[in-house]
């Protein structure tokens, strides 16, 4: 039996800062993992679209502002102890990664070290500048 809360994630954990995972709703790929704040989840739950909280610009990053990779929300979920955020998206634009890459899990760990096993879909200089 399915209730409902009105309570949502718990900022006042992590600093004010939660993990915020990306999946794809459609394959159920792990896209990325990110950080949201208050501010950051209220703008998710405004437009529709991903915005996730930038901690090494220390400022909201509206994901696809620069790429036009953009992340619709499809569904947001809270985990039990309302610090993890998931949020299944229909990705807009090949890449979710910064790096090209559909995923930013495109690298796996093998007795011989790191194994590509993505593949990178764009040219970040080219999309970002050479500053990336």
């Amino acid at each position: 039996m399915a209730s409902t809360t009105e309570s949502g994630p718990d900022f006042s954990k992590g600093d004010g800062l939660l993990p915020a995972i990306a999946q794809d709703v459609a394959s159920g790929d792990v896209l990325m993992l990110a950080y949201m704040n208050a501010e950051s989840y209220a703008e998710t739950l405004r437009t529709g679209r991903a915005v996730y909280f930038s901690r090494s610009r220390g400022k909201l990053w509206r994901k696809g502002e620069e790429s036009g990779n953009v992340q619709q929300i499809v569904e947001i979920c809270i985990d039990c102890d309302a610090d993890t955020i998931l949020l299944k998206v229909h990705q807009v634009g090949d890449a979710a990664c910064h790096t090209g890459y559909r995923s930013c899990f495109f690298r796996q760990v093998s007795p011989d070290g790191l194994k590509i096993v993505g593949r990178q879909v764009f040219d970040p200089a080219e999309v970002y500048g050479s500053d990336k």
